[in-house]
């Protein structure tokens, strides 16, 4: 790989890493209902938005088509390991996909 090329790539990497940081903090501080977010989420919840956050930090480009490409493949997979909780993981889903727009801020 050229010098340019390697530089490109840790450029974006560390763009996806900063968004992933953002999200993080957004998911549990940045909504009026934080508060009480972080204390009635369960754990699945908590940990499908940081396997959301993973899927950002690999990613070699940051845009809305692969965050919400990211919430998607993770919730899908939450859907079938909590169905008992089906419209917990649907409300989580929707609550993660609304985050775009302020994420998008970030990205500037």
């Amino acid at each position: 790989m050229k010098k340019s090329t390697k530089k490109a790539v840790a450029g974006a990497g560390l763009a996806a890493a900063a968004v992933a940081a953002a999200a993080g903090a957004y998911f549990l501080y940045g909504t009026k209902e934080g508060k009480k977010t972080r204390k009635k989420i369960a754990s699945w919840a908590l940990k499908a938005k940081g396997e959301v956050l993973e899927k950002l930090e690999q990613a070699k480009t940051t845009s809305e088509a692969s965050y919400k490409k990211a919430v998607s493949e993770v919730m899908a997979k939450y859907k079938k390991l909590k169905r008992e909780h089906g419209p917990e993981v649907d409300a989580v889903a929707r609550e993660l996909h609304s985050y775009w727009n302020h994420l998008k801020k970030h990205l500037k």
